[in-house]
Protein backbone atom coordinates (compact mmCIF):
# COMPACT_ATOMS: atom_id res chain seq x y z
CA UNK A 1 0.00 0.00 0.00
CA UNK A 2 1.33 3.43 -0.93
CA UNK A 3 0.66 6.66 0.94
CA UNK A 4 1.56 10.27 0.13
CA UNK A 5 2.88 12.92 2.49
CA UNK A 6 4.11 16.50 2.32
CA UNK A 7 6.96 17.58 4.55
CA UNK A 8 7.55 21.29 5.21
CA UNK A 9 11.23 21.72 6.01
CA UNK A 10 12.93 24.05 8.48
CA UNK A 11 13.49 26.39 5.51
CA UNK A 12 9.74 26.36 4.81
CA UNK A 13 10.20 24.32 1.63
CA UNK A 14 7.78 21.62 0.50
CA UNK A 15 9.01 18.05 -0.06
CA UNK A 16 6.53 15.76 -1.82
CA UNK A 17 6.77 12.17 -0.61
CA UNK A 18 5.33 8.80 -1.67
CA UNK A 19 5.82 5.82 0.62
CA UNK A 20 5.43 2.15 -0.27
CA UNK A 21 4.63 -0.74 2.07
CA UNK A 22 2.86 1.59 4.46
CA UNK A 23 1.05 -1.33 6.09
CA UNK A 24 4.45 -2.30 7.56
CA UNK A 25 5.68 1.24 8.28
CA UNK A 26 7.80 1.46 11.40
CA UNK A 27 7.84 -2.31 11.89
CA UNK A 28 10.41 -3.10 9.18
CA UNK A 29 13.62 -1.42 7.97
CA UNK A 30 13.21 1.77 5.93
CA UNK A 31 14.88 2.42 2.57
CA UNK A 32 14.96 6.01 1.28
CA UNK A 33 15.27 6.39 -2.50
CA UNK A 34 17.29 9.49 -3.48
CA UNK A 35 16.82 10.73 -7.06
CA UNK A 36 19.51 12.41 -9.14
CA UNK A 37 19.93 15.54 -11.26
CA UNK A 38 16.85 16.16 -13.41
CA UNK A 39 15.30 13.21 -11.58
CA UNK A 40 12.10 12.91 -9.55
CA UNK A 41 10.37 10.25 -7.49
CA UNK A 42 7.88 9.31 -10.22
CA UNK A 43 10.47 9.09 -13.02
CA UNK A 44 10.47 5.77 -14.86
CA UNK A 45 11.74 3.22 -12.38
CA UNK A 46 10.85 5.14 -9.18
CA UNK A 47 7.43 3.61 -8.43
CA UNK A 48 8.62 0.19 -9.63
CA UNK A 49 11.53 0.28 -7.17
CA UNK A 50 9.20 1.36 -4.36
CA UNK A 51 6.74 -1.44 -5.03
CA UNK A 52 9.45 -4.07 -5.49
CA UNK A 53 11.34 -3.27 -2.28
CA UNK A 54 8.13 -3.00 -0.24
CA UNK A 55 7.22 -6.50 -1.44
CA UNK A 56 10.63 -7.63 -0.18
CA UNK A 57 9.74 -6.52 3.33
CA UNK A 58 10.88 -2.87 3.49
CA UNK A 59 9.12 0.41 4.12
CA UNK A 60 10.19 2.65 1.23
CA UNK A 61 10.27 6.44 1.14
CA UNK A 62 10.52 8.14 -2.26
CA UNK A 63 10.53 11.93 -2.52
CA UNK A 64 11.31 15.01 -4.59
CA UNK A 65 13.91 17.44 -3.34
CA UNK A 66 12.20 20.80 -2.90
CA UNK A 67 14.28 22.40 -5.67
CA UNK A 68 14.36 19.56 -8.22
CA UNK A 69 12.05 21.57 -10.48
CA UNK A 70 9.04 19.25 -10.35
CA UNK A 71 5.93 20.70 -8.70
CA UNK A 72 2.35 19.59 -8.14
CA UNK A 73 2.17 17.90 -11.55
CA UNK A 74 4.70 15.34 -10.16
CA UNK A 75 6.10 14.53 -13.61
CA UNK A 76 6.77 17.89 -15.29
CA UNK A 77 9.42 20.55 -14.65
CA UNK A 78 7.14 23.44 -13.73
CA UNK A 79 9.32 25.03 -11.04
CA UNK A 80 12.41 26.03 -13.00
CA UNK A 81 12.89 29.06 -10.74
CA UNK A 82 13.47 26.70 -7.81
CA UNK A 83 15.60 24.36 -9.94
CA UNK A 84 17.91 27.30 -10.64
CA UNK A 85 18.39 27.95 -6.92
CA UNK A 86 19.22 24.39 -5.90
CA UNK A 87 22.51 23.44 -4.22
CA UNK A 88 24.13 20.20 -3.11
CA UNK A 89 24.22 21.37 0.49
CA UNK A 90 20.47 22.02 0.39
CA UNK A 91 19.84 18.46 -0.79
CA UNK A 92 21.98 17.02 2.01
CA UNK A 93 20.11 19.14 4.55
CA UNK A 94 16.75 17.99 3.19
CA UNK A 95 17.73 14.32 3.19
CA UNK A 96 18.79 14.67 6.82
CA UNK A 97 15.44 16.29 7.60
CA UNK A 98 13.55 13.40 5.98
CA UNK A 99 15.54 10.92 8.09
CA UNK A 100 14.82 12.89 11.27
CA UNK A 101 11.16 13.31 10.37
CA UNK A 102 10.78 9.55 9.89
CA UNK A 103 12.53 8.67 13.15
CA UNK A 104 10.52 11.32 15.03
CA UNK A 105 7.30 9.57 14.02
CA UNK A 106 5.96 12.03 11.45
CA UNK A 107 5.06 9.15 9.09
CA UNK A 108 4.25 6.47 11.66
CA UNK A 109 5.32 5.13 15.01
CA UNK A 110 8.83 3.74 14.44
CA UNK A 111 9.82 0.56 16.23
CA UNK A 112 12.43 -0.64 13.71
CA UNK A 113 14.94 2.20 13.29
CA UNK A 114 17.20 0.61 10.66
CA UNK A 115 17.60 2.88 7.62
CA UNK A 116 19.21 2.37 4.22
CA UNK A 117 19.86 4.97 1.53
CA UNK A 118 19.56 4.08 -2.16
CA UNK A 119 20.81 6.88 -4.40
CA UNK A 120 20.92 7.11 -8.20
CA UNK A 121 23.46 9.26 -10.07
CA UNK A 122 23.87 12.58 -8.21
CA UNK A 123 21.54 11.11 -5.61
CA UNK A 124 24.21 8.49 -5.01
CA UNK A 125 26.70 11.21 -4.11
CA UNK A 126 24.16 12.89 -1.83
CA UNK A 127 23.54 9.51 -0.17
CA UNK A 128 27.28 9.01 0.45
CA UNK A 129 27.76 12.53 1.81
CA UNK A 130 24.74 12.18 4.08
CA UNK A 131 25.32 8.60 5.15
CA UNK A 132 28.90 9.31 6.14
CA UNK A 133 27.89 11.80 8.81
CA UNK A 134 24.39 10.68 9.83
CA UNK A 135 24.63 7.95 12.47
CA UNK A 136 21.01 6.94 11.86
CA UNK A 137 21.95 5.57 8.42
CA UNK A 138 22.94 1.91 8.62
CA UNK A 139 23.74 1.07 4.98
CA UNK A 140 24.19 2.84 1.64
CA UNK A 141 23.72 1.64 -1.94
CA UNK A 142 24.54 3.75 -4.97
CA UNK A 143 23.50 3.21 -8.57
CA UNK A 144 25.52 4.99 -11.27
CA UNK A 145 26.84 7.49 -8.72
CA UNK A 146 29.10 10.39 -9.60
CA UNK A 147 32.51 10.44 -7.90
CA UNK A 148 32.88 14.23 -7.95
CA UNK A 149 30.38 17.10 -7.87
CA UNK A 150 32.64 19.65 -9.54
CA UNK A 151 32.03 18.59 -13.15
CA UNK A 152 32.70 21.93 -14.82
CA UNK A 153 35.73 23.27 -16.68
CA UNK A 154 37.42 26.52 -15.67
CA UNK A 155 36.09 28.17 -18.83
CA UNK A 156 32.55 27.06 -17.98
CA UNK A 157 32.94 28.48 -14.48
CA UNK A 158 34.16 31.82 -15.82
CA UNK A 159 31.17 32.09 -18.18
CA UNK A 160 28.87 30.99 -15.36
CA UNK A 161 30.07 33.81 -13.12
CA UNK A 162 29.86 36.33 -15.96
CA UNK A 163 26.27 35.41 -16.92
CA UNK A 164 25.09 34.48 -13.43
CA UNK A 165 23.57 31.26 -14.77
CA UNK A 166 24.67 27.97 -16.34
CA UNK A 167 22.24 26.53 -18.88
CA UNK A 168 21.46 22.82 -19.16
CA UNK A 169 19.32 21.33 -21.92
CA UNK A 170 16.88 18.65 -20.88
CA UNK A 171 16.96 16.42 -23.95
CA UNK A 172 13.77 14.62 -22.91
CA UNK A 173 11.62 17.77 -22.58
CA UNK A 174 13.72 20.21 -24.67
CA UNK A 175 13.61 22.68 -21.79
CA UNK A 176 16.49 25.04 -21.07
CA UNK A 177 17.12 24.59 -17.35
CA UNK A 178 19.20 27.27 -15.64
CA UNK A 179 21.49 26.88 -12.64
CA UNK A 180 22.24 30.01 -10.65
CA UNK A 181 25.76 30.79 -9.49
CA UNK A 182 24.80 29.66 -5.96
CA UNK A 183 25.48 26.07 -7.03
CA UNK A 184 28.99 26.98 -8.15
CA UNK A 185 29.54 28.94 -4.94
CA UNK A 186 28.51 25.85 -2.97
CA UNK A 187 31.12 23.78 -4.83
CA UNK A 188 33.87 26.34 -4.34
CA UNK A 189 33.10 26.86 -0.66
CA UNK A 190 32.51 23.23 0.36
CA UNK A 191 34.14 21.10 -2.33
CA UNK A 192 37.13 20.13 -0.19
CA UNK A 193 35.13 19.53 2.98
CA UNK A 194 31.37 19.06 3.26
CA UNK A 195 30.99 18.00 -0.41
CA UNK A 196 34.14 15.90 -0.74
CA UNK A 197 32.98 12.48 -1.94
CA UNK A 198 36.42 10.85 -1.67
CA UNK A 199 36.78 11.78 2.01
CA UNK A 200 33.20 10.75 2.72
CA UNK A 201 33.64 7.32 1.10
CA UNK A 202 36.85 6.75 3.06
CA UNK A 203 35.03 7.65 6.28
CA UNK A 204 31.76 5.86 5.52
CA UNK A 205 32.56 2.73 7.53
CA UNK A 206 29.12 1.22 6.84
CA UNK A 207 27.88 -1.53 4.50
CA UNK A 208 28.15 -0.09 1.01
CA UNK A 209 26.97 -1.44 -2.35
CA UNK A 210 28.25 0.25 -5.52
CA UNK A 211 26.37 -0.64 -8.72
CA UNK A 212 27.18 0.75 -12.17
CA UNK A 213 26.50 -0.08 -15.81
CA UNK A 214 29.62 -0.54 -17.93
CA UNK A 215 28.13 1.38 -20.87
CA UNK A 216 27.07 4.42 -18.84
CA UNK A 217 27.55 7.49 -21.06
CA UNK A 218 26.31 10.02 -18.49
CA UNK A 219 28.56 8.91 -15.61
CA UNK A 220 31.51 6.85 -16.86
CA UNK A 221 32.10 3.43 -15.29
CA UNK A 222 35.53 4.66 -14.18
CA UNK A 223 33.81 6.82 -11.58
CA UNK A 224 32.42 3.71 -9.89
CA UNK A 225 35.91 2.21 -9.93
CA UNK A 226 37.22 5.35 -8.20
CA UNK A 227 34.56 5.13 -5.51
CA UNK A 228 35.37 1.45 -4.94
CA UNK A 229 39.08 2.28 -4.75
CA UNK A 230 38.39 4.77 -1.95
CA UNK A 231 36.02 2.49 -0.05
CA UNK A 232 36.90 0.19 2.82
CA UNK A 233 36.86 -3.26 1.21
CA UNK A 234 35.62 -5.02 4.35
CA UNK A 235 32.19 -3.37 4.10
CA UNK A 236 31.93 -2.75 0.35
CA UNK A 237 30.52 -4.69 -2.60
CA UNK A 238 31.00 -3.71 -6.24
CA UNK A 239 28.32 -4.84 -8.69
CA UNK A 240 29.10 -4.10 -12.34
CA UNK A 241 26.54 -4.64 -15.06
CA UNK A 242 27.56 -5.42 -18.64
CA UNK A 243 25.94 -3.82 -21.68
CA UNK A 244 23.75 -1.31 -19.89
CA UNK A 245 23.81 2.42 -19.27
CA UNK A 246 22.89 5.15 -16.82
CA UNK A 247 19.26 4.15 -16.24
CA UNK A 248 19.81 0.42 -16.84
CA UNK A 249 17.66 0.47 -19.99
CA UNK A 250 14.63 1.79 -18.12
CA UNK A 251 12.69 4.60 -19.82
CA UNK A 252 10.32 7.36 -18.81
CA UNK A 253 7.40 6.98 -19.05
CA UNK A 254 7.94 3.49 -17.62
CA UNK A 255 7.54 0.78 -20.26
CA UNK A 256 8.41 -2.23 -18.15
CA UNK A 257 11.49 -3.75 -16.57
CA UNK A 258 14.19 -5.98 -18.01
CA UNK A 259 16.35 -8.87 -16.89
CA UNK A 260 19.38 -6.78 -15.94
CA UNK A 261 17.39 -4.22 -14.00
CA UNK A 262 15.53 -6.92 -12.10
CA UNK A 263 18.88 -8.56 -11.29
CA UNK A 264 20.10 -5.20 -9.95
CA UNK A 265 16.96 -4.86 -7.83
CA UNK A 266 17.43 -8.36 -6.44
CA UNK A 267 21.09 -7.67 -5.67
CA UNK A 268 20.17 -4.42 -3.91
CA UNK A 269 17.37 -6.06 -1.95
CA UNK A 270 19.66 -8.86 -0.77
CA UNK A 271 22.27 -6.28 0.27
CA UNK A 272 19.76 -4.40 2.40
CA UNK A 273 18.28 -7.60 3.82
CA UNK A 274 21.75 -8.71 4.92
CA UNK A 275 22.54 -5.40 6.58
CA UNK A 276 19.21 -4.05 7.82
CA UNK A 277 17.39 -7.23 8.83
CA UNK A 278 20.11 -8.62 11.04
CA UNK A 279 19.01 -9.87 14.45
Amino acid sequence: MSKNFELITSQNEKIRITTYGYENAGKVPCIILVHGFKGFKDWGFGPYIGEFLSEQGFFVITFNFSHNGVGDSLTEFTELDKFAKNTFSLEIDELNEIISSYLNGDFCYVNNKNIGLLGHSRGGAISILTGCKNDSVNAVSTWAAVSILDRYSERQKEKWKEKGVFEVINTRTNQVMKLNVCLLEDIEKNGESYLNIEKSVKNLNKPFLIAHGKQDLAVPFEEAEKIFEWAGKKNTEFYSIDSTGHTFDIQHPFKGSNQKFDALLNKTSEFFKSNLMRK
